[in-house]
């Protein structure tokens, strides 16, 4: 019996074994870029099992990556790649990073270039009300080589959302009817023959400015926010509670006379207002002396 009942509890725990879910694989790095060929990364996760693995790929005709072996799974987050650049015609090499945990590796994230060189493009940004304008160079070395078979691949979109890649262009390119008061963010990467070579720009974003019909709407807006809630609260709390404080302020000044409270003598006519002074006329005696 005891030996039935073994076999029947391992079966029980390989079968729940098996239809557990298998493990995720570890988180891959952000803010992968190249600065003066540098390669930096920024873990996204504490655990201390999580190596890095850098690769590189100096093709333009094939999709084949070679590890950089001074950083193959490290603990780093750092990766010295100079050497890539002058295996690779025009130095124009791409390069990605990967996260590992045991027998599980994330994605591959490309780095992208802070600084233009021989194969990453020289990007520069001008906004206005509701456009922005990505500035692209005709004169860089791919172009002298190839071309107009050499373009830029301009990804675009708002930000926090993945950029959408926009049409094959060899000079700037604008974009318009944006919406104001929104970040754009832009990225560019050279291509050759439809394939993508050397390393992008990192990604750049601005804030589309709003108009100035807009602006004054806004100044507006606010000027009436603020009366509302602070002017007429005050106003009406200083005529409800204060009435008596204004009063007094609106009291015109004044002093009492030195001799107000002297004691005044003040004549009283004794006689009768109907009494009236008169002479008493006996006769009339004319000019001429006669009498009638």
């Amino acid at each position: 019996m005891l030996l039935i009942f073994i076999l029947i509890s391992s079966n029980v725990v390989v079968q729940v074994l098996a239809e557990a879910p298998p493990p995720p694989p570890p988180p891959p790095p952000q803010d992968v870029h190249v600065d003066n060929w540098l390669l930096t990364w920024t873990p996204t996760t504490e655990d201390r099992n999580v190596t890095y693995t850098v690769q590189y790929n100096t093709d333009l005709s094939s999709d084949q990556w070679t590890n950089v072996q001074s950083c193959v799974q490290t603990s780093f987050t750092s990766c010295d790649v100079s050497f890539t650049k002058s295996a690779a015609e025009h130095g124009c090499v791409k390069l990605r990073v990967r996260a590992k945990s045991g027998r599980l590796t994330s994605a591959p994230v490309n780095a992208c270039s802070r600084h233009s060189d021989s194969c990453s493009p020289e990007v520069s940004l001008t906004v206005r009300p509701g456009s922005i304008t990505v500035h692209l160079s005709r004169n860089h070395s791919l172009a002298q080589d190839y071309a107009d078979h050499a373009k830029h691949r301009v990804y675009f979109g708002k930000e926090g959302e993945l950029l959408q890649e926009q049409e094959d262009t060899a000079s700037s390119v604008s974009f318009n009817e944006l919406e104001e008061g929104q970040r754009y963010c832009v990225r560019v990467q050279y291509v050759y023959y439809s394939r993508l070579v050397g390393l992008s720009s990192c990604t750049q974003c601005e804030l589309i400015p709003p108009s100035k019909t807009n602006r004054v709407k806004i100044i507006v807006t606010v000027v009436v926010v603020f009366v509302l809630v602070f002017l007429v609260p005050l106003i009406s709390y200083i005529l409800i509670f204060q009435q008596r404080r204004i009063k007094q302020w609106l009291r015109p000044p004044y002093q009492i006379p030195d001799d107000f409270f002297i004691e005044h003598h003040i004549p009283v006519n004794t006689r009768s207002p109907s009494e009236e002074s008169y002479d008493v006329i006996s006769s009339i005696i004319p000019a001429d002396g006669s009498k009638e």
